[in-house]
């Protein structure tokens, strides 16, 4: 792995962690075209690098997330149940899922599949909950569980927790931004994980790699996550549903 893979793999990073189409997912799809091997550092790369994504998310949402305390709230709430099941499985996913392109393929399918038929039967007009603050404490954990989904490479951490939240009657823009906001503990903690049991080994050059890749996807982030606001003021996830099932048709043929 070199400069060029870190900078493609931090774009790709960047462009879609926030959006409902599972960044593990393309990195991993990424990695497999441009020739890398499934190495235990470039599985860490690809976690350590969602760094860049979190600080996209603090320059933009800062004052949202540490000056409101009842948004600060909700958000760990819904952090708890994610942290306890990726800890406990942290070892399995990283040893059996991360890499494997055929869950990756699968997951990408139904998950299109799924969000096709979400926006056909839901009713946008039945939604209350316009403010994260709204949101209760019950919601928020259930919210967290559907996020847990995305430790299967190829589920989108935010899908799971943008259809969760709207099943449960919460307006788009708002839970979208609580999505944002539920990526920075999410984040930090699984780059924390990852990177204090395989860290020890690394060389200098290869964490130039990881600083390399962060910088790049910080920066394309906080284009994705202003271009993604527009987008879902204006229309649903159907997009992203077809281009999920296009790109496992693809690859799946491919490889």
């Amino acid at each position: 792995m070199n400069l060029f893979h870190a900078i493609i793999l931090g774009i790709i990073e960047g462009i879609t962690e926030f959006l409902p189409i599972s960044s593990t997912g393309h990195l991993i799809l990424t990695a497999k075209i441009l020739g890398l091997t499934q190495t235990e550092f470039l599985k860490s790369f690809e976690i350590a690098i969602q760094v860049g994504a979190i600080l996209a998310v603090l320059v933009l949402y800062w004052k949202k997330l540490l000056l409101d305390l009842e948004t600060f709230k909700r958000v760990l709430a819904a952090f708890v149940p994610t942290a306890i099941i990726g800890f406990l499985l942290h070892k399995l996913i990283k040893k059996f899922l991360i890499g494997n392109i055929h869950v990756v393929l699968g997951t990408f399918f139904v998950g299109g599949v799924i969000l096709i038929l979400f926006e056909k039967f839901h009713k946008e007009e039945n939604s209350k909950i316009g403010e994260i603050r709204q949101i209760s404490y019950g919601q928020s954990i259930l919210i967290g569980l559907c996020q847990s989904l995305a430790v299967i490479p190829g589920v989108s951490r935010s899908a799971a927790t943008i259809v969760g939240g709207l099943a449960i009657g919460i307006q788009r823009k708002t839970i979208v931004e609580f999505s944002f906001l539920l990526a920075i503990p999410t984040l930090v903690a699984a780059t924390v994980l990852d990177l204090l049991k395989s860290s020890s080994g690394f060389s200098f050059d290869q964490w130039e790699l990881i600083l390399a890749g962060a910088l790049v996807s910080f920066i394309v982030a906080i284009f994705s996550i202003r271009v993604f606001l527009a987008f879902v003021s204006h229309y649903s996830f159907k997009t992203f549903g077809w281009y999920r099932i296009v790109i496992a048709l693809l690859f799946w043929n491919l490889f």
